[in-house]
């Protein structure tokens, strides 16, 4: 059975190229946290407000994400994501004149807004290119090309961000990518791409909402993706500050480290969906999970072991680079109908991202960065729950 059907190929390019493009946002944001800690003097409860206002936009929006390609098209949910995303990257100018730490966390929410848009929108419309029996490992082929992005946007940062950290080196950064987002708004209004069937278009909301309430896998699918995207954020938002501490390197230098492990994420990613040819994705899952909490509790107790810390910081992603695309695709084959809205409930759990990120930064002012690391490994056990549960209902044929 084929994962992607000739007749899908092209839509399944252009829809993939957009992974790319919220991993550039979602990592270019991770290095402001040290970027604003310098040039504010902000504490790590602080400056963990980009990541609640990155996240919180993620949860709020989603929803209304939903109902609008519901109502209208996959294609207009494309454009409506590029419009916001391109239209807070380009309020980073006008808030470094202002140099208000508020304005640039508005910029953010609406920049994040438009990320929300386009995942809702991409995420159901990959799995929807094919066989539901070959969805995840063809959501997991998309999600790989999502940390590319992230590799994009970690080198743009370490390149005109943190060579020089100032407020017109971050906002000239992200206006410029704004400028480039609106000339892929204009190729994306002009390109052939299908509508998009929505089969449950004569059901009410209501409806869906008491469906997907009543199926378990996916409740924990969103419970569990709500964690993972906590423990996720967690991670890579205090890389670059512990490597520093860790190896006694620059803000710059330590921004390589985070890019090496980003390309293991990448590369990760690629195993694993390669692997899910022959091991179904939630037994996979359980390793990953289980490898994860490891790889965090020597993180948490491994200050002055220097690079073998590192390494084991490292690692972390390495395990965890198949979470969000499989949980995502376990939870979501087994809705049906409600694709779209149960879509959102997914995207709406990347709030983790925005409660569970200040919860270790807090953890991190009052017992120290290494500590901290104890609030991931809890996030990843919920995984493993979850996994496990997966496997459970797998051998059981049920939900």
């Amino acid at each position: 059975m084929k994962t992607i059907e000739r007749k899908n190929l092209l839509p399944f390019i252009l829809v993939t190229s957009l992974f790319l493009l919220w991993g550039l946002a979602n990592n270019m944001t991770d290095t402001l946290l040290a970027a604003f800690k310098k040039i504010m003097s902000m504490s790590d409860t602080q400056t963990s407000l980009i990541q609640s206002a990155f996240y919180g936009a993620y949860f709020v929006i989603a929803l209304p994400a939903a109902l609008f390609i519901r109502k209208h098209s996959y294609k207009s949910g494309v454009i409506l994501g590029l419009c916001l995303y391109a239209g807070g990257a380009i309020l980073f100018m006008p808030a470094a004149k202002a140099a208000s730490y508020a304005f640039y966390l508005v910029a953010i929410y609406i920049m994040a807004s438009g990320c929300s848009v386009l995942e809702t929108t991409a995420n159901p419309y990959i799995m929807a290119m094919g066989s539901p029996e070959t969805a995840t490992r063809r959501l997991n082929i998309a999600q790989s090309f999502n940390p590319m992005g992230s590799i994009t946007g970690i080198i743009l940062s370490k390149v005109f961000i943190l060579k020089d950290i100032s407020l017109y080196s971050v906002s000239g950064t992200y206006c410029a990518l704004g400028v480039v987002l609106v000339l892929i708004m204009v190729v994306m209004l002009s390109a052939r791409m299908p509508e998009g069937k929505d089969t449950s278009s004569a059901d009410t909301v209501s409806a869906s909402f008491r469906r997907l309430f009543a199926n378990r896998t996916y409740l924990f699918g969103v419970i569990a993706q709500f964690f993972y995207v906590g423990a996720q954020i967690g991670v890579w938002s205090f890389t670059i500050r512990i490597v520093m501490q860790e190896l006694g390197v620059s803000e710059s230098d330590a921004a390589s480290v985070y890019l090496y492990t980003i390309i293991g994420f990448c590369a990760s990613r690629f195993i694993y969906t390669w692997l899910m040819k022959y091991i179904a994705p939630s037994r996979l899952l359980v390793f990953g999970s289980v490898m994860a909490v490891l790889c965090s509790a020597l993180v948490a107790v491994g200050e002055g072991w220097g690079w073998f810390m590192v390494i084991a910081l490292m690692l972390v992603s390495f395990f965890m680079s198949l979470m969000f695309p499989t949980i995502y695709g376990i939870a979501l084959v087994t809705v049906g109908d409600d694709t779209k809205i149960g879509a959102s409930g997914l995207i709406m759990a990347i709030l983790g991202g925005a409660v569970i990120t200040p919860l270790q930064a807090m953890v991190s002012d009052s017992a120290g960065i290494y500590t901290a690391y104890m609030v991931p490994m809890a996030c990843f056990a919920v995984v493993l729950a979850f996994a496990l549960f997966a496997v459970r209902e797998e051998k059981k044929g049920g939900r």
